[in-house]
């Protein structure tokens, strides 16, 4: 090839293509645990938009109440935790004094700070010290930075609704608009469904079942709390409800590896205390945990868990691997990273390695066609699209 054969044109765009490719990529990178918890809670909410489009023709209503309707628990539960926390504070015995103390003033001179008169014949060179204008700027200092957490919290928060959002409202067009670059063979589609269809069964079904489970557990064994009897309480009962959230992402025995040792503990600790009606309580404990804790969410969410096609030992190793490799969000994204690995070991990676021709009904035949507008006209979601076939609109 010489030079004179070069599009340059062609080759220039290809090279603002790359750049603004490489801004996106950095960009996503910058805030990819905002991102990924967005891609969650758009797999999160999903079922329920479908539902709701049946209802409700405009996508944007039925989006706004979708999210709201998943938000909205988790700010009663936000809600509940800092009334656990005020009630935490309001049993401290700390005297008045104590707070006093620990002002830049002497608290014998509040008296005349509150009296105009007093204040006019001040001498306000006593009072203007380095140390009492350090106090002043850290506290100042620290207030600037509270506002700058919780702003930042803010937008964090508000960039996950709107990546939610917009994916539950234009998921089905950009859906449409990736079918135009398929291959003949279906490839594609076969790995986008694929990927679809597993992201949806570790979001919905495992990660948001341990969140309501959690959730449950608190608000449960914090109920129970209320009528245990003296010396038999739930030991840490916000936590352990918390604990059992997080088990039940553990296969088959889930979180009774967390309320059955709490059970056995407080069944010994009734008896060697003889607490009055201890056993009855932890009876009770038991009951709420297997029927109300553990049963009933199992019931209402394992039918989105089943039929995944994900080993489920590398499911739990991405569980355990992804918060210590990349954080908090680690959860997230190292199962989203596992899903697009395996699909494309499965469908993609034979077709480079052999040369050989990879059709997608050779992958799962019940779900994989070998038409490319399979996925354009039917109702199913594409690879990140949404939508149940109902009607469009706005």
């Amino acid at each position: 090839m010489v030079l004179s054969d070069i599009d340059w044109s062609r080759t220039a765009w290809w090279g603002v293509g790359a750049a603004l490719a490489a801004a996106l990529v950095f960009v996503v990178y910058s805030f990819v645990g905002t991102f990924v918890f967005g891609v969650f809670i758009y797999y999160a909410t999903r079922p329920i938009y479908n539902r709701l489009r049946r209802r409700i023709p405009q996508r944007s209503v039925a989006a706004g109440v979708s999210l709201f309707a998943l938000v909205l628990p988790a700010l009663l539960l936000v809600g509940y935790a800092l009334l656990i926390v005020a009630n935490q504070v309001q049993q401290l015995d700390i005297a008045a004094n104590g707070y006093l103390d620990q002002l830049p003033i002497d608290p014998a001179d509040l008296p005349t700070v509150a009296d105009p008169a007093a204040l006019a014949e001040l001498d306000w060179e006593q009072y203007v010290t380095a140390d009492t204008l350090s106090g002043a700027m850290g506290s100042l200092s620290g207030a600037f930075d509270t506002v700058a957490i919780v702003g930042t919290a803010a937008i964090h928060l508000f960039v996950m609704l709107a990546i939610a959002f917009y994916l539950l409202r234009d998921g089905a067009k950009l859906g449409r608009y990736l079918v135009q670059f398929t291959d003949q063979a279906g490839v594609i589609d076969a790995y986008g469904l694929a990927v679809d269809r597993d992201l949806k069964s570790i979001f919905f079904g495992n990660i948001l079942n341990a969140i309501v489970t959690g959730t449950i557990g608190v608000i449960v064994y914090s109920v129970l709390n209320v009528f245990a009897p003296e010396g038999g309480a739930i030991p840490a009962a916000a936590l352990v409800g918390l604990l059992a959230g997080v088990a039940s992402l553990i296969p088959i025995v889930g979180m009774k590896l967390v309320y059955i040792p709490v059970v056995i503990f407080m069944a010994v600790r009734a008896i060697a205390n003889d607490v009055t009606g201890g056993l009855v309580f932890v009876l009770a404990f038991a009951v709420a945990s297997l029927v109300i804790v553990d049963t009933i969410p199992d019931l209402v969410l394992r039918p989105y868990v089943s039929g995944r096609s994900l080993h489920v030992g590398a499911v739990m190793l991405a569980y355990t691997l992804g918060p210590l490799m990349f954080g908090w969000y680690g959860i997230f994204l190292m199962p989203l990273l596992l899903v697009l690995v395996v699909h494309f070991v499965r469908i993609v990676l034979p077709e480079l390695l052999a040369g050989e021709p990879i059709k997608p009904f050779a992958v799962d035949p019940s779900h994989l066609t070998d038409e490319v507008q399979v996925v354009a006209d039917s109702g199913e979601p594409g690879p990140v699209g949404s939508g149940d076939g109902a009607p469009e609109g706005e």
